[in-house]
């Protein structure tokens, strides 16, 4: 069966320094959109120019729309701030980018954005701390900028809620859309990581969401043991992938379901644990 959703990948999780390899493993599960993070070993906010020409002769060769550039935007620490919540690991994929480089970065993405064809770049909202609440003025006011700026461009930010970061759950999401309305400000919805900080994902977090201002879908799967995520094959852990899917199809969602795996794989296989997740990506959205 053919799936009812666009379904697509985060290139790294195949391989993080062979692209080639990377999309046309995804090509034959059937993906054909790509998500742009780790190319060549690199961060792609680091990539030369005839390394994004070759890429983008790869993605031309094997069919593939590139939906979003998956940056580091806000992925650090927000100044005179409360101290980190140090219970989550911070995953940064080869970015060492600081608060005062951001409008750099931020102007950085746009141009790569409007290189690959890509409308959506994926943010964060700093490094988590002890006290988000202390943080959630700021994070608006960042993100209210960078939408405007996108807007210019015909670009919307993607605000991901990230278990490492301030905005975390669909609960804190919510908020954030309700405070900054700017239609370029939406939403990249991971129930992993929803699930991951703490709240149920589906039902009970999709449900305070805007439907309208999602824009893009991150699926993974995991089971919390003491506090911390296991990861696994997508749809055999504790985010009920069924009933999510089956709910964005029900709200009319016209975006894309991404794979990012997580998961090691059997033995440490990260290649073939893409692939299994990948599989099983394709047979929920074809449900």
């Amino acid at each position: 069966m053919e799936p009812k959703f666009r379904i697509a990948a985060i290139t790294d999780e195949f391989s993080p320094a062979d692209p080639s390899r990377a999309l046309s493993q995804m090509a034959s599960i059937g993906m054909t959109g790509a998500e742009l993070r780790l190319i060549y070993g690199k961060n792609i906010m680091d990539l030369t120019e005839a390394e994004m020409n070759s890429l983008r002769y790869l993605l031309q060769g094997h069919g593939m729309e590139v939906v979003s550039i998956a940056s580091p935007i806000l992925k650090c620490v927000l100044p005179n701030a409360p101290e980190i919540d140090t219970r989550f690991q911070q995953d940064i994929f080869n970015s060492k980018h600081t608060f005062e480089m951001q409008p750099e970065l931020a102007e950085r993405a746009f141009r790569i954005a409007k290189f690959f064809g890509a409308r959506i770049i994926r943010v964060f909202s700093y490094w988590r701390t002890v006290d988000p609440d202390k943080c959630f003025d700021p994070i608006c006011t960042a993100l209210a900028d960078l939408a405007i700026k996108a807007a210019k461009e015909d670009l919307i930010i993607g605000i991901e809620n990230e278990h490492a970061c301030n905005i975390a759950t669909a609960a804190e999401s919510a908020r954030l859309l309700n405070s900054v309305r700017h239609p370029n400000l939406q939403l990249v919805w991971d129930p992993a990581n929803a699930l991951v900080s703490g709240e149920s994902p589906y039902p009970g977090g999709y449900s305070l969401l805007p439907k309208d201002r999602i824009a893009h879908v991150h699926v993974k799967d995991c089971h919390m043991e003491d506090h911390k995520p296991i990861w696994g094959p997508v749809g055999t852990r504790s985010v009920d992938w069924k009933g999510q899917i089956a709910a964005l199809q029900a709200d009319d969602y016209k975006g894309w379901l991404s794979l990012e795996t997580h998961w090691p794989g059997p033995g440490g296989d990260k290649f073939l644990a893409s692939t299994i997740c990948g599989w099983n990506m394709r047979g929920l959205a074809a449900m």
